[in-house]
């Protein structure tokens, strides 16, 4: 007759300790708390202060930023995000999407897992902050954490920087939970799929059909890839590999580079003078994705599916429509499973 072997008992006095656990910890950009002129004004003063984003010397950068940046910047910057704020729930629709993607996520890995895994976000600029996140996993009993930086196609700006704002948290922990990081999926055949899937099911939807569609990604300082930066490749690696998954051919389905900030050259082509020159070459009809972005946002909402769709029908085309980000659309739920069960081999 087998014994089941119990757990030594904890001596008298010793705090308790709860079943461990396995932490999932999404990481996304961050928001504003708010459209009006401080709450802008903090949030860009954060997220331009970070070195990864911007590499100028603080000495020469920090009296711009402070001076003249943030006199002026918040205000627009505010009334972009006032165009898409999420009225009902008082916040930016990036943190409306993002907690529902941790929600999906923790409803499918608990019907396979039940609690052993735990699911938390958190932001790297703003709130809810990724210190807290991980604070809130510890306190449910994960002394093993899986840091998912929501950033497809890897880049020092956005992935590695995510992950340097939860090192420097657990650097103060006395006891740190064992710590693995998600790499970039910028070629993830589920990745390329899915994002397939969303361009079908949007066209399908259309009475009309683009001449063009255009993959919109985030810019970057053309210096950041002369420094060795991969984000570029994995750009076009995407693109690439998302047309030949749709059989487009290579005037069908382009790239391009939104957001530019300053005055410095940055990856090329640039998204808006491109589209305006679109008509006068024939092509009235265009349809935009922005598969760096897995959350829509004040850059794919505001800036594409209003601004750019302005350009576009201003300088004389004739139809345009913006394809939602993923977002928590059940594949992209799927999606987030699987990494994460693939990324856990060996603790699950």
């Amino acid at each position: 007759m087998s014994v089941t072997p119990q757990p030594p008992a904890l001596p008298a006095g010793h705090p308790l300790l709860p079943r461990p656990k396995i932490g999932v910890l999404l990481i996304n950009l961050g928001t504003p708390e708010g459209t009006d002129y401080w709450s802008m004004r903090r949030y860009l003063s954060e997220f331009l202060s970070d070195r990864r984003v911007v590499e100028i010397p603080p000495f020469i950068w920090q009296p711009i930023l402070q001076g003249i940046i943030l006199t002026f910047r918040p205000s627009k910057s505010g009334h972009a995000y006032a165009g898409i704020w999420n009225r009902e729930r008082d916040e930016s629709p990036l943190k409306t999407y993002s907690r529902a993607q941790a929600d999906g996520l923790r409803a499918v890995l608990s019907q396979a897992h039940g609690d052993r895994v735990v699911v938390e976000w958190g932001m790297r600029y703003g709130h809810p902050a990724t210190a807290d996140a991980i604070d809130r996993l510890l306190a449910q009993g994960c002394d093993r954490i899986l840091l998912f930086p929501l950033y497809p196609q890897y880049s020092a700006t956005t992935t590695a920087t995510a992950c340097d704002q939860a090192f420097r948290h657990l650097m103060r922990l006395r006891r740190q939970p064992a710590v693995r990081t998600v790499p970039g999926y910028h070629d993830d055949p589920a990745y390329i799929e899915v994002l397939a899937d969303s361009v079908r099911q949007h066209l399908n939807g259309l009475s009309w059909q683009p001449d063009m569609i255009i993959a919109s990604y985030h810019g970057l300082p053309k210096a950041y890839l002369e420094k060795g930066d991969p984000y570029h490749c994995y750009c076009l690696k995407t693109t690439r590999l998302l047309r030949e998954r749709l059989g487009f051919g290579p005037d069908r389905l382009i790239h391009a580079f939104q957001s530019r900030f300053g005055r410095t050259e940055w990856l090329q082509p640039y998204l808006e003078p491109l589209v305006k020159s679109l008509p006068g070459q024939g092509v009235r009809k265009v349809a935009i994705l922005a598969p760096a972005f897995v959350s829509d946002c004040v850059e794919t909402l505001e800036e594409v599916d209003q601004g750019i769709r302005e350009t576009f029908l201003t300088a004389g085309g004739s139809d345009f429509t913006y394809i939602p980000c993923l977002n928590d659309q059940p594949g992209h739920i799927g999606l987030l499973r699987r990494i994460v069960e693939r990324e856990l081999a060996g603790w699950l």
